[in-house]
């Protein structure tokens, strides 16, 4: 009878980082497809809150992460809204007013509506990128 020898060859290093790749890969996809949706959702004033979707976006390939939002002050006001508009009803109550930085004079508000524009995004997006992930990790 012959003797019969099994060698084992160690492919976990290759794998961890075919692997790796793929997760890099599928989260600069997700950052751009949810960044860019959220820029479209942006009401334009001024644009600047529209392209700090894109350029604050980013994603830290050593946390494996992707950061989707603005650095912008009042990003938070405009998806959230502000005052008696609040989304969770904690906004300031009964109106304020305040100084226009447009047109110098002052204004009276009860607050803004929440745009939501971060959420709706990822809503919007959530399939698509669901289904890239797919197409990303099937070859590894």
């Amino acid at each position: 009878m012959a003797k019969s020898s099994i060698v084992f060859k160690d492919n976990s290093v290759k794998v961890i980082n075919r692997l790796e790749k793929a997760a890099i890969a599928f989260l600069y996809e997700a950052k751009t497809s949810i960044a860019s949706q959220a820029s479209k959702n942006c009401a334009v004033d001024t644009g600047d809150l529209k392209k700090s979707f894109q350029a604050d976006s980013i994603v830290v390939e050593k946390e494996m992460t992707a950061y989707i939002g603005s650095s912008l002050e009042y990003a938070i006001y405009q998806e959230y809204g502000t005052g008696e508009y609040a989304l969770k009803g904690n906004g300031r109550k009964g109106g304020w007013v305040y100084l226009s930085k447009k047109d110098g004079k002052y204004r009276f508000t009860h607050g803004n509506k929440p745009r939501r524009m971060l959420y709706h995004a990822f809503e919007t997006k959530k399939e698509a990128v669901k289904q890239k992930g797919r197409e990303i990790f099937k070859g590894v």
